[in-house]
Formats: structure tokens, sequence, C-alpha cells
């Protein structure tokens, strides 16, 4: 499973060593939503990425999941109780984006945002693209 994430964005950063965190078996891998190869894939999927920066992308055996329901993929497969995040599925998606996208749009106010992507430590770099 491939995450794409606004890499300039330091609460998006955050997110992903969360993530990394709670990922022992290392199941997920990272790209920034801007480097050639978050690029490729949006294209891939024929996403237009003017309008993603503003969401998290998951590519799951071929399959996108964008914002909310890319956060509750991602869950189910975090370790831990993480897991019952999942249930929020039951809740329609057009609410769930809706506060997804409130976060969002708020994301470079509540942490700032950095002039380059993260660069990962040397035990981490093979789990980045």
């Amino acid at each position: 499973m491939i995450i794409l994430f606004d890499g300039v964005c330091n609460f998006c950063n955050a997110t992903i060593n969360f993530i990394i965190d709670r990922d022992a078996s290392g199941v997920f891998r990272f790209a920034a939503l801007q480097s050639e190869i978050g690029q490729g894939i949006l294209k891939h999927h024929q996403i237009d990425s003017q309008i993603e920066p503003n969401s998290v992308v998951l590519e799951k055996d071929g399959k996108i999941y964008q914002k909310s329901d890319a956060a509750l993929e991602i869950a189910w497969h975090m370790d831990g109780l993480w897991k019952l995040f999942y249930v929020f599925k039951i809740v329609p998606g057009f609410i769930r984006d809706a506060i997804y996208d409130l976060v969002a749009r708020n994301r470079y106010k509540l942490m700032g945002r950095s002039d380059s992507c993260r660069l990962p430590t040397p035990e981490l770099r093979a789990r980045f693209l």
C-alpha cells in the first residue's frame, strides 16, 4: 500500500511519523504528492494533481482511496486499536469528507509548512518511494 501525502505540510509529516510508529510490519510505503513518483501515481489513476494536495491518497491493490476513505483504510491497517476507527465507515462519506476538508484547509495554520519534503532516516528510507 502506498500513502501519498503533502510533503511540505508539517501536519501531514507528523501524521506519516504517527503511521510509521504504528506499522511494525511495514505494510505502508510513502511518497510525497509533489514527488515524481507521487505525480506519476496520480497521473496513472487520472487524478488532477492540482486538486489533491488537500487529500491523503492511498493506493491499495490498484484502487485509490482519498480523504476520509483513505484515512479509515489506513487506520484499519495500523497496529493497535486504531482499527476501531473503521466503524466511522457507517457515517456517510459526504459528512466524513466535510470534516476531513475542514482539517485539510487549516493544516498549515495548525502546524505550518516547510520549504521541502522530509528526508527519512536511513532505516526508513526503503519505505519511501
